[in-house]
């Protein structure tokens, strides 16, 4: 073929190609070809990570692990997100609150735990607790009993109720734990019966303890263990107390203490009725030794699991100023040091609601801390103790209990450390009460804030 010819075809087809290809309809453009602006969001992919919150309580016995340990298992499949371990603690090595302050300085502590009401002034202060009012809003406080709730809600740097440092978990008060079988073996009378009458008095707790003891040399009138709570039932039913009306001095030396704490000393140095003090009294009470066991609605789950005798409960006995008893409470706070604040505050509120204090309730560890006739309505049915209106009469306004609560005008654990010593050695027959007297506030306002 001629050159010329040949390069002609060529220059041809390429001419033809090119207006074929400029007829044809443009390609859709590929997905990454479209402006940014149009195109579809990516969709991220659900967080599989969820948040671990520890908590911790205190418990008395076995029986109140298990309770908590039920109610953690609940919770952790109620809550979305989060996981729940729950902590026992205990007072093995050192005090229980002692534990806590050195774990929340090194970094380990719970997220969220539970301390008692004597103890909220102090970890507050410290810095240990988180103020939680920005966190809560507005969170409905009433609920809960009001004497709980005004140290929960205490501002130390306003003097005002503008804070908010935890909730109350629940309230108990003391009752005395009843072995029958000792009781009737001794011929004693019973003493839900002198109660009814209106003749449960400081002389009748005395005789029925009494006449318990002499059944033999390991049997015992009365137990009580060695804390500020069981001794000042016997300050408070004289009329006495630890502080001044305004909680800013000490009070241990009044005469109405004093009469108290004589009467108290009486059953371990006099008569011989009570279980040595310092000694564990739980134990010999569920080994059927003991005849009234002085403790709180907390210790109704290790009776029930233990007893093995005929038991109930009643309040204790009046004094020249009635029953002296104590409205306890302790709070669930939450760690300053907290990684997840609004997941432990959410889970600080579940441990407190209605449904879950009911449950805790019917397993007989605690009376609800929320106000509400309803509630104790239906405590009244978790049975045993039959006598379960003992309770709910030492709480009652009308018996006038002494609301526990932290000094925030000085410093609880100093005060009791002081206070503690001085009523052992009183309680063992190591000082005397005049000895006590003279010098125990003169230690003991120490430690307030002058």
């Amino acid at each position: 073929m001629n050159r010329k010819l040949f390069a002609s075809l060529i220059v041809l087809l390429v001419t033809l190609s090119m207006v074929l290809t400029a007829c044809q309809p443009a390609a859709p453009e590929t997905p990454a070809e479209q402006p940014a602006a149009e195109q579809p969001a990516a969709e991220e992919p659900a967080s599989t990570d969820e948040v671990t919150l520890r908590w911790r309580t205190r418990p008395d016995n076995q029986a109140e692990i298990d309770v908590y340990s039920a109610i953690s298992e609940e919770l952790d499949a109620e809550m979305d997100g989060v996981s729940l371990v729950y902590e026992p603690g205990g007072s093995e090595s050192s005090s229980y609150q002692d534990v806590l302050k050195t774990e929340i300085g090194a970094g380990t502590a719970p997220d969220v735990f539970w301390i008692p009401g004597t103890d909220v002034a102090d970890f507050a202060t410290r810095g240990l607790i988180m103020e939680l009012s920005d966190v809560a809003g507005d969170f409905d406080t009433t609920a809960f009993y009001a004497g709980p709730m005004f140290h929960l809600t205490y501002n130390p740097e306003t003097g005002a109720n503008d804070a908010l440092w935890g909730l109350p978990r629940d309230v108990s008060t003391f009752a005395l734990y009843l072995n029958m079988d000792l009781i009737n073996e001794a011929g004693a009378a019973d003493p839900r019966e002198l109660a009814k009458n209106g003749e449960w008095t400081w002389e009748a707790f005395l005789d029925v303890a009494q006449k318990v003891r002499a059944l033999g040399s390991d049997i015992y009138g009365y137990g009580a263990n060695a804390w500020w709570g069981p001794y000042a039932t016997w300050l408070n039913a004289a009329g006495g107390g630890f502080f001044t009306p305004d909680r800013d001095a000490c009070a241990l030396d009044t005469e109405e203490s004093i009469a108290g704490l004589d009467f108290e000393r009486s059953l371990y140095v006099d008569y011989d009725v009570a279980v040595p003090y310092g000694e564990d009294s739980e134990p010999p009470f569920l080994a059927g030794k003991v005849a009234m066991f002085q403790n709180g609605r907390w210790a109704t789950p290790g009776v029930r699991a233990n007893a093995d005798f005929a038991w109930d409960v009643v309040g204790l006995p009046e004094g020249p100023n009635g029953p002296g008893n104590w409205l306890f409470w302790g709070a669930y706070v939450v760690n300053a040091n907290t990684e997840h604040p609004e997941e432990a505050w959410a889970l600080a509120q579940k441990l407190t609601e209605a449904s879950t204090q009911a449950k805790i309730s019917a397993l007989g560890t605690n009376i609800p801390s929320r106000v509400s006739q309803e509630a104790l309505d239906a405590f009244l049915t978790f049975t045993p103790p039959d006598n379960n209106q003992a309770f709910l009469d030492g709480i009652a306004a009308e018996s006038n209990p002494t609301a526990e609560g932290p000094l925030w005008v000085g410093n609880w654990p100093e005060f009791d450390a002081i206070m503690g010593a001085k009523v052992n050695a009183v309680m063992t027959g190591e000082l005397s009460v005049d000895e006590f007297k003279a010098t125990i506030c003169s230690e003991a306002n120490k430690v307030f804030q002058q």
